[in-house]
């Protein structure tokens, strides 16, 4: 059914608009997927399937990349389509509009996306108050949430620690992790920060946020790398990790490797690239750090080998479009019913 109305509607529409249309949806439609659970028509985690990591019980091992619900509209309704978990943002201080439209399409022939959206969200403050009214009540309190924080398209690099210091003094409380993005392609310098010069005051910055934030436990902080990142710079990321004692690394973001046009791809040509980051950094970083694999995962046979090359968790957002609101929980309990 998901089928046919994406290919006959969907698809013959403006992709921001679907996107847009898609977060409303499912944020209003919570009620519905959890009845349907409840009914058996969707598949419901498999407690055997818990991950413990970063100090925390995920249900399931495949969660919700960042981009989707830049703003913490749609958490509880992704969490009930069967998400183990749920990565809200990338936010900003300040709210902000992003760029100029057109800056989203569809590349059907990779079964992939394209964007070039420059971090569009209401701002740290507007995010907060949405978390708290989420955190508020006990479904809400029992999802497993992340958010990603970003700088603000107009603030400097020498001023970036700032930023997410910002963010994350606000959104810490309401957050079981904090990961600092600096490896979208769509902010102009941004990936510049993934110099290990550049991002140990950020990295430092935020940790201190948070722990002044939050006093009775301590929020967990990773960071969100690019699959552009030559192996030797991987590597860099990988060391500071471990010397700033993080609790991860999420590998990785949108490629710009490619003759599409303008912005980052994502969907399946990521894949084999995503495969070799991981095993990088499992090898660098030894067997304890959370790394969260994401970029081209559409099958259980993509997230098994993602798995295998030593990621502790998995993140999906491209195939969730083409693929429909239930093959997250399909494949999360695919992912538990055979060894």
């Amino acid at each position: 059914m998901y089928a046919a109305f994406y290919r006959h509607v969907l698809s013959r529409t403006d992709a921001e608009w679907a996107h847009r249309f898609g977060v409303t949806a499912i944020g209003r439609g919570a009620w519905a997927f959890r009845t349907m659970r409840a009914l058996g028509l969707v598949a419901a985690p498999d407690p055997r399937g818990s991950v413990e990591a970063l100090g925390l019980t995920f249900p399931a091992p495949v969660g919700l990349a960042a981009g989707m619900d830049k703003d913490a509209e749609a958490v509880a309704g992704l969490a009930a389509a069967g998400f183990g978990f749920v990565e809200v943002g990338t936010v900003t201080p300040k709210g902000q509009p992003g760029n100029e439209k057109p800056r989203s399409w569809r590349e059907k022939d990779l079964a992939g996306l394209r964007n070039r959206m420059g971090f569009n969200n209401a701002g740290a403050d507007a995010m907060a108050e949405r978390l708290a009214s989420l955190r508020a009540t006990r479904a809400g309190r029992r999802i497993v949430l992340g958010v990603n924080l970003g700088k603000n398209k107009v603030t400097p690099a020498e001023g970036a620690p700032d930023d997410y210091a910002y963010s994350a003094r606000l959104l810490a409380p309401y957050a079981d992790y904090l990961v600092v993005n600096v490896s979208s392609p769509n902010t102009p310098g941004l990936r510049d920060l993934q110099s290990v010069d550049t991002l140990r005051p950020i990295l430092a910055a935020t940790r201190a946020a948070a722990d002044e934030a939050v006093a009775d436990r301590r929020v967990p902080l990773l960071v969100k790398i690019a699959p552009d990142l030559a192996d030797e710079d991987v590597d860099a990321v990988a060391d500071l990790a471990l010397e700033l004692d993080l609790d991860g690394i999420v590998a990785s973001n949108t490629t710009i490797a490619h003759d599409r046009g303008p912005g980052g791809l994502s969907g399946p040509v990521l894949l084999p690239r995503l495969r070799e980051v991981v095993a990088r950094l499992r090898d660098r970083v030894g067997p304890d750090m959370c790394l969260i694999g994401v970029g081209g995962i559409s099958s259980e046979e993509d997230a098994r080998a993602v798995l295998d090359a030593g990621a502790t968790l998995l993140q999906v957002y491209t195939a969730f479009v083409y693929q429909g609101p239930w093959w997250v929980a399909r494949l999360n309990r695919a992912l538990t019913s055979r060894p």
